[in-house]
């Protein structure tokens, strides 16, 4: 079936927002005596909120509501980092090929799991080039549930054979995997391999390829 969608990631496909995010949980942890590094950060990528907490936490239970304290502070401490944000963040090639995937008559969607995909999208000014935008709200299970995907495949009203995903993290390419989607590494081998195609940088992306996986 002939590939007619691209979905993209927004972190680390279109623009690279994961520095504010390590920034923001290892401000919470260490205000809050909770132990994180970089290589904890690693974990986070393409996971939800909550499941970032509890990787951090590493198993220890908090009551429901300490735990909603602790990623709205994170947030919060996010959310005033995404106001430096500009269209010129958007990460090397992003936009060129958004550009070329339009202009070859597919269509185009974001599908994040973050809740603040569309204020990332709104600074960087982009929101006219896609059909449709699915975020952390859009669904009740996260990545590496196929979910997300899914409903944004009904959107474009689309099956999910007909749509390819450009990930940079492993619980989205497990997801679009599990979604029955061509799925697309963007990033090291180790993290991404294991879709039908990877490339190193959203940079080195190239359309040909991904549309001859159909």
């Amino acid at each position: 079936m002939a590939i007619k969608a691209i979905i993209f990631d927004l972190d680390g496909v279109i623009t690279d927002t994961a520095e504010f995010h390590y920034q923001s949980w290892q401000q919470m942890a260490d205000e809050e005596g909770l132990g994180f590094s970089r290589k904890k950060n690693e974990q986070l990528r393409g996971v939800s909120r909550r499941r970032s907490l509890e990787i951090i936490l590493d198993g220890e239970e908090l009551p429901e509501e300490e735990m909603q304290r602790l990623m709205d502070k994170k947030n919060g401490y996010y959310q005033e980092k995404l106001k430096q944000m500009a269209p010129d963040d958007m990460l090397p090639g992003a936009r060129e090929l958004v550009d070329e995937t339009r202009e070859r008559g597919l269509k185009t969607a974001i599908a994040s799991a973050s809740r603040n995909a569309k204020t990332v999208i709104e600074a960087l000014k982009i929101g006219h080039l896609f059909d449709t935008i699915s975020d952390g709200h859009s669904v009740e299970n996260p990545k590496p549930a196929p979910d997300l995907f899914l409903h944004t495949a009904e959107k474009l009203n689309l099956d999910p054979e007909e749509c390819a995903v450009l990930e940079d993290a492993e619980a989205g390419i497990d997801a679009a995997l599990a979604a029955g989607m061509t799925a697309v590494g963007i990033g090291p081998e180790e993290r991404v391999g294991h879709g039908h195609l990877r490339f190193s940088s959203t940079a080195e992306v190239e359309l040909d390829r991904i549309l001859k996986e159909e």
